[in-house]
């Protein structure tokens, strides 16, 4: 077999907003230099590496594909390995298989502590073989919860980029829409709303870290997009980060950033998806380990919701009251319940009391797709 090697470039690459070239190859960020600079905390840090959303796109009558890449994965003290990240290869629009990639380096991170120890290891390749014959739009889904740098691409025959050819939906979240809990890349609620509708996703969906940041909100008002997104509450429930008076003032000013950048786009703000152990309990939240595998906690007072701590429920109501004010006939709000709710709850529990599974992700992808890019959808073409 002969291959072809191409070197992978910024044409190559959707859903990332800046590319790093390091000693380990081409590392995908989901956040720009100057936002990177401003934040303070390695959990960001860590997940805007992480490249949910991120895909390599091309067109190629190739009959197999390998990619080089060096990952780092992480492991948590006192929880089984995690499952490797999947790779999900993507043709013509359709799912096509997904693959797996060895080696790299693996982060093991104590959630009691924060600290973390990197243990290093090689770089490793994922493969697709037996391509069906003629020209394919190939996408190649990287993994969303593993920091992934990109070293070489070899097909069996020349690759050019994809042409831009459908709306860009900037979205931005907290872990769910990260993708915790989902099968693969492309089966995160986002992308599978993104896919239903025919958009090209950016997804900026950080896991622990939708906190209202300025630099978040500078980074997508600078992004072009002709639809935009912010899901926003059960992180700042759970890390307990600000209070009822400090809340409002800051959705409007992410909001006010947003729009300096896109001041006419359609622009959705999604308040959480129920979450019971946050709904009438503050935060903080912090892990527990009494069932032997890893679940999540409220630790709040719900008394000291009248001092001006918040709850899911105080959020959702601030939210709808913020959208209310502005007065923007391009801006909508979406109940977060009703893309998962106490019925689904019953049916769909949370699996560690905080993040939802690989059926629920398909389902909230759904339910966003028919309501928002739907019919008389904010987002409708």
């Amino acid at each position: 077999m002969q291959w072809i090697t191409t070197e992978i470039g910024e044409e190559f690459v959707r859903g990332a907003l800046e590319l790093e070239r390091t000693p380990q190859g081409l590392l995908p960020h989901r956040l720009t230099a100057r936002a990177r600079a401003q934040n303070t905390d390695s959990r960001l840090a860590m997940a805007e590496t992480q490249p949910s959303g991120v895909r390599l796109a091309f067109r190629t009558e190739s009959s197999a594909i390998e990619l080089d890449t060096h990952r780092t994965k992480v492991g948590y003290v006192g929880v089984p390995p995690l499952p490797d990240g999947v790779y999900e290869l993507v043709l013509n629009g359709r799912p096509a298989g997904s693959a797996t990639v060895s080696g790299g380096d693996e982060l093991i991170l104590d959630m009691m502590t924060g600290a973390g120890e990197t243990r290093p290891g090689p770089s490793g390749t994922v493969r697709f073989s037996d391509l069906p014959s003629g020209v394919k739009d190939v996408e190649i889904w990287l993994p969303y919860n593993e920091t992934t740098r990109l070293l070489e691409l070899r097909t069996t025959a020349p690759v050019t980029p994809l042409p831009p050819a459908r709306r860009v939906w900037l979205h931005h979240g907290s872990s769910i829409s990260h993708g915790t809990g989902a099968a693969g890349p492309s089966q995160t609620w986002p992308a599978l709303a993104a896919a239903a509708a025919g958009v090209d996703l950016i997804n900026l969906g950080f896991s622990g870290s939708a906190l209202l940041d300025p630099f978040t909100a500078r980074a997508m008002r600078d992004t072009p997009a002709d639809l935009v997104s912010v899901k926003l509450g059960i992180n700042v429930v759970n890390a307990d980060l600000m209070r009822l008076r400090a809340f409002g003032p800051a959705v409007h000013g992410f909001l006010d950033t947003i729009r300096e950048g896109h001041p006419d786009v359609p622009l959705v703000v999604i308040s959480a998806l129920l979450c019971p152990i946050h709904e009438d309990t503050p935060g903080p939240g912090a892990p527990d380990f009494s069932s032997g595998t890893l679940k999540f906690r409220a630790t709040g007072d719900p008394a000291s919701v009248a001092e001006g701590k918040l709850t899911l429920k105080v959020i959702r109501e601030e939210l709808e009251r913020a959208v209310r004010a502005r007065e923007d006939p391009a801006l909508h709000y979406v109940d977060g319940l009703s893309l998962y709710g106490e019925e689904d709850f019953a049916a769909h529990p949370l699996p560690d009391a905080l993040h939802p599974d690989a059926a629920t992700h398909r389902l909230v992808g759904e339910r966003f797709a028919k309501q928002v890019f739907g019919d008389g959808g904010p987002f409708a073409e």
